[in-house]
């Protein structure tokens, strides 16, 4: 299982392209995987045969796990089937006539397995195949002390799988076991030995059940900080209970998992969007020559990927006791797929204009619903931003996504009425703004409450100032 992004752990096979025994190309597409709300097809990483399946499809397994071997040895060519066994007489009557002989393929003595011995027989492609195996078995075998020709093998052309060889070490435990073996004939039997001595000074520790009995703290760690179980309620008469779908539940391990992670502190700010709407106004001809369309979030994100390099400490995250302040500006928006939602990023968005970003919010929230981002497009965020406020909420609270130490959430922009200073008497008056309330989620264990008042003063600033030339 290839590694999709820093922040993914696992993922699903959707769906194999190809079959055990299929010959496959280097960087053909070899099957499709689904991590993190994106599918994507893995190619292979060679040339050869498809010679074994490990994780079927609907299987979801942690990265780096062998999903199937590709053998770049093998032939495309139909590769004869190792020689049935003779039927014995017990089983002579079920098993049907032997199989025809069919003879071996010669071999080339230099595609002998480098296991063979000098004096050998040259191996026939079925055989080479089976005595190879896959690393995984060679290991297990080795450290077992058993010998693969002694095991049948299920695979392409009697390769050993690894359900073989487990299988095979679980039937040979099971046959070591019985009553103990009968002295030799002729033997004296000598005195019964008499039974230990039970010492009942301390009681027995009362044994614990579940995979945290054996497991070390650093594994407890682990498990905290990956593994997540819903707890389970009972169903009502007029319920009705559907199960999660891959969005649902991936949403919901990584929001339990985020804020186990961080300690969440929530700070707010009211900003006037007046300048906004002045700069929006001007150029909206322009952009619409252009076809392009610069909406009140472009705005936000351009500030924000200006600010973020003045505040290191809302760029970056803690790793163990380590504080990371990342090099690049990624920011996250959020996109509403109703149901769910998902988080492209704009990659180094303190290089792109205002217009750059509206373009890039445009497409990748287009692609987004129609499910054709790339899983690129969804990783690396160092930044996130959700905009609740569109569907008219005033303030929202968001969880700080893994990996970074800060989210934005902005309100709903309404007209408000409110205080202003007129700028040629310097007298109060009442006047009509617009009006939205920002709340910065941030970690408080790299993000001190002070700097994320000066973070959303200075965001405030710049954005009632907002430049012509951005």
């Amino acid at each position: 299982m290839p590694q999709m992004g820093e922040s993914i752990a696992e993922g699903t096979v959707s769906r194999w392209l190809k079959q055990v025994g299929d010959p496959v190309q280097r960087d053909e597409a070899l099957l499709e995987i689904s991590t993190d709300k994106v599918d994507a097809e893995i190619p292979s990483p060679s040339e050869g045969i498809l010679v074994e399946i490990l994780v079927k499809e609907g299987e979801t397994v942690e990265v780096g796990t062998v999903v199937a071997y590709v053998d770049p040895e093998a032939s495309s060519a139909p590769v004869p089937a190792a020689p049935a066994p003779e039927p014995s007489p017990e089983n002579a009557e079920v098993s049907g006539p032997p199989a025809a002989a069919v003879a071996p393929s010669p071999v080339d003595a230099s595609s002998q397995d480098a296991d063979s011995q000098p004096g050998d027989q040259p191996a026939t492609a079925a055989e080479r195949l089976r005595t190879r195996s896959t690393p995984v078995v060679r290991r297990i075998a080795e450290e077992h002390g058993i010998d693969l020709a002694e095991i049948p093998g299920t695979g392409h052309a009697g390769r050993v799988t690894k359900q073989d060889i487990l299988g095979f070490m679980e039937g040979t435990e099971e046959g070591t076991e019985g009553p103990p073996a009968t002295p030799p004939a002729g033997a004296q039997p000598g005195p019964a030995a008499p039974p230990p001595a039970k010492d009942t000074s301390v009681p027995p520790a009362p044994r614990v059940q579940g995979p945290a009995a054996s497991a070390a703290p650093s594994d407890l760690w682990s498990m905290f900080y990956s593994q997540v179980q819903h707890p389970e309620f009972p169903v009502r008469q007029r319920d009705r209970v559907e199960p999660m779908d891959k969005i649902r539940r991936l949403t919901a391990e990584h929001m339990v998992v985020a804020k186990r992670v961080a300690p969440h502190v929530h700070s707010f700010i009211e900003v006037d969007f007046t300048r906004i709407d002045q700069v929006r106004n001007t150029n909206k001809a322009l952009w619409a020559q252009q076809g392009a369309k610069v909406s009140y979030t472009a705005f936000v994100v351009w500030a924000c990927s200006r600010l973020l390099r003045e505040f290191p400490p809302v760029n970056g995250t803690v790793s163990g006791n380590n504080l990371i302040y990342r090099g690049n500006v990624n920011v996250g928006v959020a996109v509403d797929l109703d149901p769910g939602l998902i988080v492209p990023v704009i990659h180094d968005a303190d290089e792109l204009s205002l217009l750059g970003i509206g373009k890039r919010i445009a497409d990748l929230a287009e692609r987004a619903r129609t499910r054709r981002l790339i899983p690129e497009e969804i990783q690396g965020a160092t930044f996130s931003l959700t905009n609740p406020g569109v569907l008219g909420t005033v303030v929202g609270m968001p969880i700080i996504p893994k990996g970074t130490s800060a989210i934005l959430g902005t309100g709903a922009i309404e007209k408000r009425v409110v205080v202003v200073e007129d700028p040629a008497s310097g007298a109060d008056a009442m006047a009509i703004r617009k009006r939205c309330f920002f709340s910065l989620g941030y970690d408080h264990r790299i993000v001190d409450g002070a700097d994320a008042a000066r973070f959303l003063a200075r965001l405030k600033q710049l954005l009632e100032s907002f430049p012509e030339d951005a």
